[in-house]
């Protein structure tokens, strides 16, 4: 049975102003699954959402992270026009910004019948399987969330999807950050999750070129829907 969700690419937003609106969408689908539970309406009626958004220059720490992994102060963060907010999802530090594809779930897991662990792994599995149509092997780093080139070659390990999840009343917030054409060097201001021994990447820098980033959006969102069986709706 397929999970009917709704997608929107919100284009480029304050990471406050998409906070702030993943969290009424949340709190929206909560009350109708309440409301489902009490036999008014039926989980046909409840969509999830799927949020494809850009980011300006932001740092977000998640709940148990530390903030010694900034490695700037706030007048330096100022300086590169970037933006600082402690959070609550998972993980710890990490960067979004122009050129990456940040996507924020609000799936009810309960609905698709999976927990956390598979939730996060078909996350991954949706960006492994967008890599390979552009030639590259992505694959899973024990002991660390997310989707890396050559994670188990020491010196050469390098992440290009961060991912940092909530999940309450089994409905899931934040997401995942897919590096596409993102610059880089904003990643040298921190230790990206916390790791002070592996690297990050992107797309445009693993295969030389600038991407089309609709194209990348359109091949991602085609394996989000086929890992997770998802039914897109208005």
């Amino acid at each position: 049975m397929s999970y009917s969700v709704i997608y929107q690419d919100i284009g480029l937003k304050e990471f406050k102003e998409a906070w702030e609106y993943q969290e009424k969408i949340f709190a929206e689908l909560v009350e109708k699954k309440r409301r489902s539970n009490q036999g008014n309406i039926t989980l046909n009626d409840s969509p999830g959402t799927l949020i494809f958004v850009e980011h300006p220059h932001v740092y977000t720490l998640g709940k148990n992270g530390s903030e010694n992994n900034l490695l700037v102060d706030y007048l330096q963060l100022k300086a590169k026009d970037a933006a600082f907010y402690k959070i609550d999802r998972g993980g710890d530090i990490t960067y979004h910004g122009p050129g990456q594809i940040v996507g924020y779930p609000v799936f009810d897991l309960e609905a698709i019948k999976i927990g956390l662990k598979e939730y996060i792994y078909l996350l991954e599995e949706a960006v492994i399987k967008s890599l390979k149509d552009f030639g590259l092997e992505g694959s899973r780093l024990a002991g660390g969330t997310g989707v890396w080139l050559e994670a188990e070659n020491k010196g050469k390990a390098r992440k290009i999807c961060a991912i940092g999840v909530k999940v309450s009343r089994f409905i899931t917030m934040h997401g995942f950050a897919f590096n596409i054409n993102t610059d880089l060097s904003y990643f040298n201001n921190i230790n990206p999750c916390g790791f002070t021994d592996k690297g990050v990447t992107s797309l445009e820098k693993e295969t030389g070129s600038r991407q089309d980033m609709e194209k990348v959006k359109n091949i991602l969102k085609g394996n989000l829907q086929e890992v997770f069986s998802l039914e897109w709706t208005n």
